[in-house]
């Protein structure tokens, strides 16, 4: 019988933490020795089981079953399906689908190209604009009726940010003017930096659970919205069209802080700055340092600013505040406010979903920069607690795992060597260790490029990362992303060399086989979404702070799509075309 989890709760969740001297909310001697001689008798007794001879039978009747499967049935263990994320503005901000034809010229394109599905944005801004629970999903039903003509899948993401202020936004699209006028009168529902200057991208998780929105909690806003979108989507989620929802929780999407915003000055490789001096937040983190005995610790006043570097400030540099015991604590509250809010939205779109055959899913960011410096930075003050000694990732994956969800990362297509030196960039090592750390707690990972590329490079690099052990011919192989996201349908992607490279690049995750509808066939098994697991100790998510050393990587994909001698044939063709 396993042990039940219970615990993260949002009322309690970030109370329970380590205090300064590290005593509360850390497993003492005796309860790691409990622990750990938990762990002994359940390994000696799962080790001590008699095999029973229908057991054995079973496991007989499976090899047969294997070695009777033809080649291409064994290959398609190692399918990896490929979806192609949508402009952001398909549906403008006016809430219109205004090039029916062109898109559907351009979904076809993309069938033909053996594509299994799309991903949208199904922005809160355009939906609910009108007044509090004033939903208009027109525009995004006759989407959906043509992604359903075109046979695609379709990954909706509820997006509860705005658009507009961030890398690669193209459009602008806010948050509901209703909320907007709140934000007039009651600045603090923003996140705010420590010079005041308040961010509209998303609504800061200090009023998650304060009735500010004409008697609703933010959360309270997003349940009704997915509830809604449920309601009026259910001939889509019947017929099997939708598999996916992707739950908004800051802002690109992406469960983080907003602490690199360009539209503020911000500029790569900058460290960011922590975003938690709204009033809300401020109030509850002098509430959880008062709980342990320190009422005269502030949040921080030397981390720098956008462009800083690390070792420009005090907070980062080296021996700096981060090591410190209020540095920690500060740390382990600020990052727990991000674990807590996500974990709180998810089981409410748990509950909105229950039942359909969907899987639900949180995104990531790829927070690359400074990533090789001892001090971690960018991450820290995005709300990643991640040190060398120190997971902040795993804990992420444990959360998500209570509901059954799937972690989406970014930055696939990034080689280190790429990167300016001084940046201190690793994003093989992150993406390494995120997805790492998503197999170890046993949950489905995804993934996506986080910028738009159409060279080799690029695909081999997403290649590797989809299947890092390479295919296996005999059936599965050691490890498999659940999907991966393309970023995202341009006339960029649709030019003819460009498309070439990458309808070969799908028939490479395919794993060299033909587009195949039916996901069971790829051990893909959409059930009914069940309700939550129970709710996770504060104790548990630390316990996967723990480092560990990342799975194995091969060098190099073995399902290349071509390198430097297909790039040379490509543009000897094109002088002579």
């Amino acid at each position: 019988m396993g042990i039940k989890r219970v615990g993260l709760h949002h009322r309690h969740f970030h109370w329970e933490m380590p205090s300064a001297n590290g005593a509360k909310g850390a497993p003492g001697a005796m309860q790691k020795k409990r622990l750990g001689l938990i762990r002994h008798a359940l390994t000696f007794s799962a080790a001590s089981i008699v095999r029973n001879p229908q057991a054995v039978a079973s496991e007989v009747s499976t090899r047969e079953q294997e070695t009777s499967l033809t080649y291409n049935e064994k290959m398609l263990a190692n399918y990896v399906p490929v979806f192609v994320m949508l402009p952001l503005g398909v549906v403008t901000v006016d809430n219109v689908l205004e090039d029916k034809d062109g898109i559907e010229k351009q979904l076809k394109e993309l069938r033909s190209a053996g594509v299994d599905g799309v991903m949208v944005d199904v922005w809160w801004g355009i939906i609910e604009s009108k007044g509090p629970k004033q939903y208009d999903w027109s525009a995004y039903r006759i989407l959906f009726q043509i992604i359903q003509e075109c046979e695609l899948k379709l990954q909706a993401i509820m997006s509860f940010h705005q658009c507009g202020g961030n890398v690669g936004d193209v459009v602008n699209i806010p948050l509901p003017q209703w909320v907007l006028d709140i934000g007039e009168s009651d600045p603090d529902i923003f996140y705010t930096n420590r010079s005041g200057n308040r961010n509209k991208e998303y609504i800061s998780v200090g009023v998650d659970n304060h009735p500010l929105f004409y008697g609703r909690t933010a959360v309270e806003i997003y349940s009704d919205y997915m509830k809604s979108f449920r309601e009026n989507m259910d001939d889509f989620f019947e017929d099997g069209r939708i598999i996916d929802i992707e739950v908004g929780l800051g802002p690109a999407g992406e469960l983080r802080y907003p602490s690199y915003p360009q539209n503020q000055g911000w500029v790569f490789p900058g460290i960011g700055e922590f975003q938690c001096y709204d009033e809300y937040l401020k109030a509850e983190f002098k509430e959880a340092a008062t709980s342990v005995g320190h009422p005269e610790w502030e949040l921080p006043d030397n981390a720098g600013t956008y462009n800083d570097t690390p070792t420009s400030t005090e907070f980062f540099g080296s021996n700096g505040t981060y090591l410190t015991e209020k540095g920690k604590f500060f740390l382990t509250w600020y990052s727990n406010k991000l674990l807590s809010h996500g974990d709180q939205i998810l089981d409410e779109a748990n509950k909105a979903f229950q039942g359909c055959k969907v899987k639900l899913a949180a995104k990531v960011s790829g927070i690359h920069w400074w990533y090789k410096a001892d001090n971690h930075a960018a991450e820290l003050t995005a709300g990643y607690y991640n040190l060398k000694d120190r997971d902040g990732y795993r804990p992420i994956a444990r959360m998500l795992s209570r509901h059954y969800a799937i972690l989406n990362f970014t930055c696939l297509e990034m080689k280190d060597s790429e990167q300016s030196a001084d940046a201190k960039s690793g994003p093989q090592e992150l993406v390494q260790q995120v997805l790492s750390g998503g197999w170890r707690e046993k949950i489905e990972v995804a993934g996506e490029n986080a910028l738009p590329r159409y060279d080799r490079d690029a695909y081999n690099q997403i290649l590797l990362n989809a299947r890092p052990n390479g295919v296996n011919k005999d059936g599965p192989p050691e490890r498999r992303m659940y999907g991966v996201t393309y970023l995202r349908l341009s006339d960029d992607l649709l030019q003819k060399n460009n498309f070439n490279i990458f309808k070969t690049f799908v028939k490479k995750m395919h794993a060299n086989q033909d587009y195949c509808p039916d996901p069971e066939k790829f051990n893909h098994h959409i059930g009914p979404l069940e309700r939550s697991k129970p709710t996770i100790t504060i104790e548990d998510l630390l316990e996967a702070t723990e480092p560990t050393e990342p799975f194995p990587w091969d060098k190099e994909t073995d399902m290349s799509v071509g390198g430097a001698l297909a790039n040379l044939i490509n543009k000897i063709f094109s002088i002579f075309k």
